[in-house]
């Protein structure tokens, strides 16, 4: 079914992977909204989309980790274009100095959790805009109100012991979907997620790259978005994980239990804990 008409919202949309998908959406008829940072990369990549005539774009400057931002851009994208069907939370940064490791230092230093701001507290809010927006508006003609689409990473069930705080972050964001993606199905929304291996975006260096291009290492973009493609319109999947590397895709389950009685604490922690996600 064609997806001419549908709106999303896009956090660091004008730049790598958020770039990509903006392209690729404004490709098939979806009007685009940019919410990036970098306002002149934004604003020219709106007038491009505009300029090629498939679908409307617009943007706005905005750091995600800054809620009245975040929720300023949301209400001017609903304003663009009456409403949100697809929300793709996929603004972030790499892994940065978070603490300080001079042992000649004195005092206590707060630690830079700015990674975890962006990469995690910045994707759950998207989400709760999301999610509030969807829960507004009646189901479209493919049975849904809404689908969101958020970028995670290898990092989350693999170990790298060099990028604790980005790996940390990514560990919430893939927890988050598979959970709260299982439960949000039945009220018409679906939740997924995309955990790349390293694909060249501005998150690192063209050195680091260069080298990884040399081991046949780097994922193809098309590879991310042939992903998100397959998630469009009719499919019903959430809180699914979808691993891309440089062979393919797979599906990450989550763990299974270790024991049946693992299995039915979190039965009851299930049931105990509903009331946090029921709607009035």
């Amino acid at each position: 079914m064609s997806e001419v008409g549908k709106s999303a919202f896009v956090t660091g949309g004008a730049s790598g992977i958020g770039k990509a998908v903006a392209q690729m959406l404004a490709g098939k008829g979806v009007n685009v909204f940019i919410a990036d940072y970098n306002t002149t990369a934004a604003e020219t990549l709106a007038a491009e989309l505009n300029n090629a005539g498939k679908a409307k774009a617009a943007s706005a400057h905005v750091d995600v980790s800054d809620w009245n931002q975040l929720v300023k851009a949301f209400d001017q994208s609903i304003a663009a274009f009456g409403k949100i069907d697809y929300v793709y939370p996929i603004a972030g940064i790499g892994e940065r100095k978070w603490m300080s490791n001079d042992p000649s230092s004195h005092g206590w230093e707060a630690p830079d959790l700015t990674v975890v701001d962006v990469d995690l507290k910045a994707v759950l809010n998207t989400c709760s805009l999301a999610v509030q927006h969807f829960r507004r508006q009646g189901l479209n003609k493919q049975g849904f109100r809404g689908k969101i689409f958020c970028v995670s990473s290898v990092c989350s069930f693999y170990a790298v012991p060099t990028v604790p705080i980005y790996t940390a972050a990514k560990h919430g964001v893939t927890g988050f979907v598979r959970s709260f993606g299982a439960y949000l199905p039945a009220e018409g929304i679906t939740l997924n997620a995309i955990c790349p291996n390293i694909v060249k975006t501005g998150i690192s260096t063209s050195e680091f790259y260069d080298k990884c291009e040399a081991e046949n290492l780097v994922i193809p973009m098309q590879s991310i978005l042939d992903v998100f493609d397959s998630l469009l319109g009719e499919d019903g999947r959430s809180g699914q994980i979808f691993e891309v590397g440089p062979r393919g895709v797979r599906t990450r389950d989550a763990p299974e239990p270790m024991d049946a009685e693992s299995a039915r604490s979190m039965e009851m922690l299930k049931e105990r804990t509903k009331v946090f996600c029921l709607t009035t």
